[in-house]
């Protein structure tokens, strides 16, 4: 089984921890961060895949500096000041050590941009599991639907669950015209995207309301990137008010189909005298 890039720049970040002594063994560093020294000694020897929870231990622990794992840029490690600049997602997990869809409302939008390394803030918010199996495997959260700009797919009042793109999936994932979103360093964005990151390095973001332009967003100032999988509204009219709605329907339409067939026996009295009196 050949391991992800991500995980080989783990591994190498762990290798050169040791070579400098910072770290004595595999296994001290496994218990430093909590984790198996067996699981970890699995990731090392390629079988599987580092965590996103043991990744962000171990840039807390050791600064190992994510910007160089997800993209291959920069250092291996980094500054203390440094370590503000980038978001590591925090995830939340039940007593069976299943992921919890983690559901961001619309009061905690600011408060979920501008959060950097303190995973209390994620893990107070609302958390939730769905029955479906493609939500059992990855990192998903779920947002509340601000404004209207994604009217009429998306209303105000509606949440949207997502599935996380890791940073170095950005370029090859994201596809032209599918919902995303979007947090960058002050706002949550709900936006359709055409993917210019090979050529502009940027998002082009459009709303579904016409009312708003789209624009471009460069990928510097994005921190995560969530795809768009299903909606859950709240907005579902009762069966009386469809019989209502529909029986009102009818009798406007039956008002106005009355009102043209005066009209039509009207014009043609006025033709039928205009005819006579010739």
């Amino acid at each position: 089984m050949s391991n992800s890039i991500v995980t080989q720049r783990f591994i190498k970040c762990h290798n050169k921890l040791r070579e400098v002594g910072t770290i004595r063994s595999s296994r001290q560093f496994a218990l430093k961060l909590e984790y198996l020294p067996q699981s970890l000694s699995e990731i090392l020897k390629g079988r599987r895949d580092v965590t996103i929870e043991l990744l962000r231990k171990a840039v807390e622990s050791y600064k190992i500096n994510p910007v160089y794992v997800y993209t291959g840029e920069g250092p291996m490690f980094m500054s203390e000041e440094g370590n503000n600049s980038f978001r590591v997602l925090t995830i939340v997990a039940d007593k069976e050590e299943e992921e919890r869809i983690v559901h961001v409302p619309v009061p905690a939008h600011a408060g979920y941009a501008g959060e950097f390394s303190d995973p209390t803030f994620i893990q107070e918010l609302p958390t939730f599991t769905l029955p479906d199996y493609k939500y059992k495997s990855g990192t998903h959260r779920s947002f509340d639907v601000a404004g209207d700009s994604m009217e009429p797919t998306l209303f105000e009042g509606d949440k949207v669950v997502c599935s996380f793109i890791e940073p170095e999936n950005w370029e090859t994932s994201i596809k032209d015209n599918y919902v995303y979103v979007v947090v960058t360093r002050g706002d949550i964005l709900l936006k359709r995207a055409i993917n210019r990151i090979p050529e502009s390095k940027n998002l082009h973001l459009i709303s579904d309301n016409n009312f708003y332009d789209p624009y471009d967003i460069p990928i510097g100032d994005i921190r995560e990137i969530w795809y768009v999988r299903a909606k859950i509204s709240p907005f579902l009219p009762a069966p009386g008010n469809l019989q209502n709605n529909l029986r009102d329907d009818i009798n406007k339409l039956q008002v106005v189909i009355d009102k043209q067939s005066r009209q039509i026996t009207k014009l043609a009295d006025t033709i039928q005298q205009i005819v006579t009196l010739k």
